[in-house]
């Protein structure tokens, strides 16, 4: 009994001495229970609807009119005038609108004859809350549309046809981004800035300290080491993810070549954001008290499980730096809407650039003393 209290004695001790443990201790369930409580059930707002009014009648106008006043209202859309249609539709392929309502040229005259007038929204359905709000806030739109006035100026109702640009997502197939970010962020707590922490715990840093290696070199030895192991765990994960998810044709050539270069660029961000926070610390436990608070702020807050449009705005400010929101975008672009690199090319610019930084400041943060 002595010798098992000495024992409970030393831990109790050594966590004393540890006063940022006991700090992310206590932050981390309060850090944890606000961040899930506002990514869940927010109303999701400002989607961008992109109008296409082919017919420019009074019917058509009235429909225009009460967009604006939904947009300037309830807040959940935003209107976006387009003249071409095509236009509009790649627009809403590459991400940039969130769905397009077109106005059909014969609309007026459907309305003045009473014979099924309709719209058409073509929504972007890859995202199920982003479709639902997008589909009920014009439904109610047509709703109001459809109410009788005391003297009707325009008889006639419209109704709405809800066009899905892809076919139907499951929310497996919705949350495989995240967890593809997420394996390679569990790799990269493993292989990053933890393994120089444990080399200064066992001493085998001074190794490094007394040879010729430059700073930035033995800053990116370590990164480039961690990003192998990241891919190696990203890849694994995307191949088996979407065969479990069944994603239509994962393994075609292009599309594979594209999710892998954002499988790279990923795993080097997230790597270099690791070594930079772990740059300065000699305790190894302090890291191991930091990946549950890094793990909720950088993985829920990245749109992977519910769509940043819903969140406040000081979560929407953590979003708009996070990397894993710029790589689970990526990835939902590939892997669920199967779009070409131009559409992914601004996540990447980003992810890299967010990189360069990390790395940059990590090297010039690093001390070559004991």
């Amino acid at each position: 009994m002595h010798r098992t209290w000495a024992i409970i004695e030393r831990e109790l001790r050594r966590f004393r001495r540890s006063p940022l443990l006991i700090i992310m201790a206590m932050v981390f369930p309060v850090c944890q229970l606000v961040t899930l409580g506002y990514a869940f059930g927010g109303n999701v707002k400002h989607l961008k609807v992109a109008v296409v009014d082919q017919d420019h009648g009074v019917p058509a106008i009235k429909v225009r009119e009460l967009c604006a006043a939904a947009s300037s209202g309830s807040q959940v859309i935003d209107v976006i005038e387009y003249a071409d249609l095509g236009e509009a539709l790649a627009d809403l392929r590459n991400g940039r609108v969130n769905g397009v309502l077109t106005i059909p040229p014969d609309f007026s005259r459907r309305v003045l004859q009473q014979n099924q007038p309709r719209v058409a929204l073509i929504e972007d359905n890859t995202d199920n809350f982003v479709s639902l709000a997008l589909a009920g806030t014009m439904n109610g739109i047509l709703g109001a549309y459809n109410q009788p006035a005391t003297r009707p100026r325009v008889p006639g109702q419209a109704t709405l046809d809800v066009v899905e640009l892809y076919p139907y997502v499951p929310y497996v197939q919705y949350l495989l981004p995240g967890s593809i970010c997420m394996s390679i962020f569990m790799m990269v707590m493993i292989g990053g800035g933890i393994i120089y922490i444990d080399d200064k715990a066992r001493g085998l840093h001074e190794g490094y300290l007394v040879t010729p290696i430059t700073k930035l070199e033995l800053v990116a030895g370590f990164n480039l080491s961690g990003t192998i192991k990241a891919v190696l765990a990203g890849v694994v994960l995307m191949c088996v993810g979407a065969l479990i998810a069944g994603i239509p044709n994962p393994f075609e050539p292009m599309r594979l070549l594209r999710v892998f270069v954002v499988i790279v660029v990923t795993s080097f961000a997230l790597i270099s954001l690791m070594f930079l926070l772990m740059v300065r610390v000699s305790d190894p436990l302090t890291p191991r008290a930091m990946f549950g608070l890094l793990n909720t702020v950088l993985y829920f807050p990245s749109g992977a499980v519910y769509p940043p449009q819903g969140f406040p705005a000081w979560m929407q400010a953590i979003a708009a730096v996070d990397p894993f929101t710029y790589s689970v975008h990526a990835f939902k672009s590939l892997l669920l809407k199967n779009t070409g690199m131009e559409a992914i090319m601004g996540y990447l610019t980003y992810l890299l650039v967010f990189s360069i930084v990390a790395l940059a400041a990590a090297t010039a943060l690093f001390k070559r003393t004991l």
